[in-house]
This record gives structure tokens, sequence and C-alpha cells, in this order.
């Protein structure tokens, strides 16, 4: 059995979002300093590395983490590699209905859609500028069954959105959100994935161990 891992390393250089709190894992007690075990401890901001915005991310009375449907982060998923696209023209920066078409019947039948930009490739620097979806992409994934959607980028929307649009039109479709993928060793296709949320009572996102795999 293959297994991708595609979730980001976090680690002490993690460039978190900025103003948020940044990773931070130190060893409280060391074997080497005469203690009977290792024993680390961190802090971090939830939305550190690869992570699931739950609905109360963005909503007043949105449904916290630990209350989202598993369901969504576990099964079949397509992954659309728009790497070479977003390579190739550097003004680009709208994930578009063209970009997704052509991978529809998959992304249908399998009800989960990640996407591969390639525009954010070192985790120690964040981005200045980040694709997003196009407006009328939350529809269209609604209308073709999707319920999960995944990119490798900090956020659905601009950098310096405070309206977070397309946050609010994936969660009036009903699709959840998953961020900061890596995807970079993983090509267009069909695999299984899971990416389970930590159960976190009453946050607003969580990270997670996200994987795909085929048998």
């Amino acid at each position: 059995m293959k297994i991708w891992d595609i979730s980001r390393t976090l680690s002490n250089k993690f460039a978190e979002w900025p103003g948020d709190e940044p990773f931070h894992y130190h060893l409280t007690n060391e074997i080497a300093k005469g203690a009977s075990v290792n024993l680390g401890a961190v802090s971090m901001s939830v939305h550190n590395g690869t992570n699931a915005d739950a609905w109360f991310h963005f909503q007043a009375n949105g449904k916290s983490i630990e209350k989202a449907p598993l369901d969504l982060y576990l099964g079949r998923a397509t992954v659309v590699d728009l790497s070479q696209s977003f390579s190739r023209l550097k003004e680009k920066h709208l994930i578009t209905l063209d970009d997704l078409r052509p991978d529809a019947e998959e992304i249908a039948a399998t009800s989960r859609l990640l996407v591969k930009t390639g525009r954010w490739s070192d985790s120690t620097v964040f981005p200045n500028r980040i694709p997003v979806i196009a407006a009328d992409v939350p529809a269209w994934l609604q209308k073709n069954g999707v319920k999960l959607l995944g990119v490798d980028l900090p956020s659905m929307d601009e950098l310096d959105s405070k309206s977070l649009q397309n946050h609010h039109a994936l969660a009036r479709a009903g699709i959840g959100i998953i961020e900061s993928l890596d995807l970079s060793d993983v090509a267009t296709g069909i695999y299984n994935f899971a990416a389970l949320p930590l159960k976190i009572a009453g946050a607003d996102a969580a990270p997670v161990r996200a994987v795909l795999w085929r048998d």
C-alpha cells in the first residue's frame, strides 16, 4: 500500500499567520539531564500547519470543530494538480471552473476535492499572496456533491480579506474546509483520504494529520 503524507511539518520554524500564535515545541524534561523520560510541551494556534476550519472560525454561532461530522474527513478524494498552470501564468490568482471541469466526473464521484497550486512551497516563509477560488466555485462544488475542499494554501480567501466571502460561501454550500496541505508529491487522481481533526471542545479549528493512500 502506497501512502502519501500530505501534512505540513510543524516545527519552531513554521511560518504562522502574521500576528497569530506561533508554533513552539520544547522539552520540559530530558533524559540527557537526568530525567527518566523526555517530555515535551507545545503551544500554538490551532491554525498552524495543516488544519480543518470549523464554521465557528468565521460565524459567531457556528459549530465548533468537535461537532464537525467525521465523515467529511474520511473517504475518497480527487486531487487536481494545477501547479503547472499557476507556475506558467504568474498573474493567475483564481482557481476557476475551467480549472476544475476537466475532472468533474472524478470530483463528483469522490465528493472531496484537494487542489494543488504549488504556490506555497516553503512552510517557513509566509506567502505574500495566494490563489483563491472564484466566486462561482462553491455553488458548482455543491451541485457536484462535494462536501470537503482542501487546498495547499493557508486560506480559502485573500490574505487581507475581512469578509471571508469564500469561507461563508463554502459553509452555505455545506462544504468543509482543510487548509495548508502539502500536495507537492501528489499527482492528479483519485485517492483514499483521511484527515481527522483533533477533538478540541469549542475550538474554531484543529490540526489534522492528512494522508492519502492507494491499495
